[in-house]
């Protein structure tokens, strides 16, 4: 399965589509674009593999791997972009400003009901980001 991001960059952060099949899964929100820098910087545009992961802190989230220089990069719930995010990917419902979204957890579920089958299966889980 393929998940697509596309993204449109702001000065403050970094707001986006999250597409599977010609589809809008949710919205996105990530910190701006700031060459990859760690904690303060949206990852690099690109292709990458994304598994499932479970943790305390979040629950059952995606771990997008592979990403030069990163570690831990996460698609994981958060409302506010530059007071949440650390380089991660928020799936949000909706849109209310520049890195600011509602309803991160329902994203997130939706998210989560639309490819964790696909991974259970043994599937590999593709995220290409671009603008």
């Amino acid at each position: 399965m393929r998940l697509t991001l596309i993204r449109i960059y702001g000065h403050r952060a970094t707001n986006g589509y999250l597409i599977a099949n010609k589809r809008v899964i949710c919205k996105t929100i990530e910190l701006p674009w700031r060459q990859n820098q760690q904690s303060v910087s949206c990852i690099p545009e690109g292709e990458y593999n994304v598994v499932s992961r479970h943790s305390p802190r979040f629950g059952r989230h995606l771990w997008i791997q592979g990403v030069r220089g990163r570690r831990y990069i996460l698609f994981h719930p958060a409302n506010d972009a530059l007071r949440e995010l650390k380089g991660c990917i928020a799936p949000v419902m909706e849109l209310v400003g520049e890195g600011f979204g509602i309803r991160s957890r329902e994203a997130m579920r939706k998210l989560l009901d639309r490819v964790l089958p696909v991974l259970e299966k043994g599937e590999i889980l593709t995220l290409s980001i671009h603008e």
